[in-house]
């Protein structure tokens, strides 16, 4: 009972770890893909967050630096609405533009100021996000795992929260959602389509920069060049999966956290080869979306530009 119990704790534990990344970006691609803006540079947004981040706290107060990597990603998040709304390109094609331009700003950054390495300094435990209830549990209790949390995983679940007051309480939220219906309506009743969809999307780039400090932050302590493959595509597709809801890319978020948690676990008995462990939450990702893609129902105007009646 006692292994089962410690076991547990720890899956949780790294549940707690690798949840708030994933979720911070799933809650930016849900304002952008409501919106009905194709937001497929998350990937990249959260890359230049933890960049961002990771450099920040190495001079100002962590709370600073993590409000500073979510202007970074805000930042690039700005870019893919020049380009998507005012200039109409291809929104599939400016985002996989991101994913590119924003770790090589970051690599090209960190080469400049670190003497040539790819690596930024590795933060003091003072640098990096405060954890929660720590030392109020014994080390290597239940208890420490479970509750002994960095603050940004009690922070992410406040934002869910907020991100769906605003969607289903607000006239903003009825507003983006509508946008991402039916723009043209909107545009005839007054509703400011350019305007929405610019927040939307910048407020995705934002979202997604928290989320990739988070990494850099607290997960681990500094940026590397390998620091964020893949969670902004698995962030993705847990909005896909969540149906482009708050509550449900929680959801899906939560799982993919809990695959990971299990790939802590399974890792540490060295029973199977790490490689193989490795790719447990990316499988499960392309489970998810064989399942479930063709069941949720898409925004009419997503990924249509939309050019405002003369």
């Amino acid at each position: 009972m006692d292994v089962i119990m410690k076991n547990l704790g720890l899956i949780i534990n790294a549940t707690m770890i690798s949840t708030p990344p994933l979720l911070f970006a799933a809650l930016g691609s849900t304002f952008s893909e409501r919106s009905g803006v194709v937001n497929i540079g998350i990937e990249g947004m959260m890359t230049i967050g933890a960049f961002a981040g990771a450099v920040a706290a190495c001079f100002v107060n962590p709370w600073l630096a993590f409000l500073i990597a979510g202007l970074a990603g805000a930042l690039f998040g700005l870019m893919h609405a020049i380009a998507c709304i005012s200039l109409h390109a291809d929104q599939t094609i400016s985002g996989t533009a991101i994913n590119f331009l924003a770790p090589g700003v970051a690599l090209f950054l960190a080469k400049a100021m670190f003497d040539g390495s790819t690596d930024t300094p590795a933060l003091a435990v003072t640098q990096k996000l405060p954890k929660l209830f720590d030392e109020v549990f014994p080390v290597g209790s239940f208890g420490n795992n479970v509750f002994s949390a960095y603050a940004s995983s009690y922070l992410v679940f406040v934002a869910v929260l907020i991100v769906w007051f605003v969607f289903y309480k607000t006239k903003l939220g009825l507003r983006i959602r509508a946008v991402g219906e039916h723009p043209k309506a909107c545009d005839t009743l007054g509703v400011n389509v350019y305007g929405i969809r610019y927040f939307c999307v910048i407020i995705s780039g934002f979202l997604s920069g928290l989320g990739g400090a988070c990494v850099t932050m607290a997960t681990m302590n500094q940026f590397r060049p390998t620091s964020i493959v893949g969670q902004g595509f698995i962030a993705i597709a847990a909005v896909i999966f969540g149906k482009f809801t708050p509550q449900g890319a929680m959801l899906a978020c939560i799982l993919f956290g809990i695959c990971n948690g299990i790939k802590t676990v399974a890792s540490a008995g060295n029973v199977v080869s790490p490689n193989l462990i490795s790719m447990i939450p990316y499988v499960v990702t392309i489970i998810v979306l064989v399942l479930f893609v063709g069941k949720s129902r898409v925004p009419a105007a997503n990924g249509k530009p939309y050019e405002k009646s003369r």
